[in-house]
């Protein structure tokens, strides 16, 4: 079904836009509010079609050029076209709806989106896929057979799209992965083919630093010396700014590090980021905010909603490797940090005995099985819970504790304000909203990160 001459209204969740069509709701991919498009439809349903761009009538006022070459083919960044202040409008009002409009919640006024500094080299993590079969571009003949290092296409997970130039990481991350691609294909270094598991080369990961500090992480399907040891040797050669180079040997059917032992090859263990004084070692599988500037303001805004005078227990629930436990430290009488993933809590022991931190602890376990009547009875009741969980949010055996704990404040910080505003019905139970802040930690994206201050009532 083709809908013509069709205005665009407004932005929608999923990073797509809507408009209205004899009384249905049309959601678009990659349109801006004030196009004219024509639509092709490809799903119909009761209440609503969802279509893409068939043909561009008319473009809107407010549309940009999209910056990167990728655009429209790789995934991320789906936003480009939308100019920032519209981007962080729409973040606001996501969070409105999640736990306003669908989540019946009693909320103050919601605080504007708070910008990120940087809008493009803003992430300081990257992963990229090696396929020995790269997804094609409509222009290309279907017969060609070319090996790719970049991003898996949408929902494909055995579809990579070549990437040339990437605008989340600043350099050298598009010249390392650059550099590999061709020293592989010169030398004669098999792509991975995921669907049939077979090839040598499989992915890689870059994380920097605010400072120029460089981990590479590179993945192999099976431990053949002589070729990982040519990449390598010439990788150190060629990017001296590589400080801490790893290598994996992972056999699995799935390209996920987090059971496997990375092997350090060359120089330092770990990378560390600095914020506000405090350094943070970050190792091949540490967890750290990918936005190392925009972290450092969400954790700003989460220690003004704890509002700790100095006296307080803290709770950082899901504490990952210490960082909000840390960052708030200064201001607390003790700070009690549970994460389920022990390398994190040695990691922020670490953290803590680095930067000369006593006054935090620090427990490995499920949530639901640490958090128990007796732990708190021996660590101390919570004046202050921080909560920061995965994007599930938290388990109700959890929120129970949590409600039988009943500190005086609660601050959760979600990248996920649709679990969030489930948990905070439950929550708001015994407590009330007083304060929201949505962050925006990744631009030209609809993710969204976001901070609610409660208050027991």
């Amino acid at each position: 079904m083709l809908l013509e001459n069709v205005t665009i209204e407004a932005v929608a969740a999923e990073g797509k836009a809507l408009s209205h069509v004899d009384g249905m709701v049309v959601f678009v991919d990659f349109a801006v509010p004030g196009d004219v498009v024509d639509i092709q439809v490809y799903k119909k349903k009761k209440n609503y079609m969802e279509g893409f761009v068939k043909r561009m009538v008319k473009p809107s006022s407010h549309r940009l050029e999209p910056f990167c070459p990728h655009f429209g083919v790789c995934g991320g960044c789906r936003w480009q076209p939308l100019p920032y202040e519209m981007q962080l409008a729409a973040k606001r009002q996501q969070v409105e709806d999640q736990l306003v409009r669908i989540g019946h919640l009693e909320v103050p006024e919601i605080r504007p989106t708070l910008p990120s500094e940087k809008t493009e080299f803003y992430r300081n993590k990257l992963e990229f896929s090696a396929s020995s079969k790269r997804w094609l571009l409509k222009e290309e003949p279907r017969d060609l057979v070319e090996p790719g290092l970049g991003f898996h296409v949408g929902k494909f997970f055995d579809k990579v799209l070549d990437i040339k130039d990437c605008h989340l990481q600043a350099e050298p991350s598009n010249a390392i992965r650059l550099y590999i691609k061709d020293f592989c294909l010169k030398n004669g270094l098999e792509f991975y083919n995921i669907r049939e598991n077979r090839g040598f080369f499989r992915n890689m990961f870059i994380r920097t630093t605010e400072d120029g500090q460089v981990m590479l992480i590179l993945c192999f399907a099976r431990a053949d010396e002589a070729p990982r040891k040519a990449l390598l040797d010439a990788l150190i050669r060629d990017f001296p700014q590589i400080t801490s180079l790893y290598y994996v040997i992972n056999e699995k059917l799935n390209d996920s590090i987090g059971d496997q032992s990375p092997i350090l090859y060359h120089g330092k263990d770990a990378i560390y980021e600095r914020m506000e004084g405090l350094s943070f070692k970050i190792g091949p599988k540490s967890f750290y905010q990918t936005n190392s500037r925009q972290a450092y303001r969400l954790y700003s805004v989460a220690r003004e909603f704890a509002a700790l005078t100095g006296g307080e227990v803290v709770y950082d629930l899901y504490t990952g490797t210490g960082t909000i436990a840390q960052f708030v430290s200064a201001k607390a009488a003790k700070v009690i940090g549970i994460e389920y993933v022990p390398e994190a809590i040695e990691a922020a022991k670490d953290n803590a005995k680095r930067n000369g931190i006593t006054g935090c602890e620090f427990f490995a376990g499920d949530m639901k099985d640490v958090l128990t009547e007796d732990f708190i009875k021996e660590h101390g009741r919570p004046d202050v819970i921080i909560l920061d969980p995965p994007r599930a949010g938290i388990h109700p055996d959890v929120a129970k504790v949590i409600l039988e704990a009943a500190p005086q404040r609660m601050v959760y910080v979600s990248c996920n304000p649709a679990s969030q505003a489930r948990d905070l019905a439950i929550l708001c139970r015994d407590y009330e909203i007083t304060a929201v802040q949505p962050v925006d930690m990744f631009p030209h994206t609809m993710h969204v990160e976001n901070v609610v201050a409660l208050r027991r009532k």
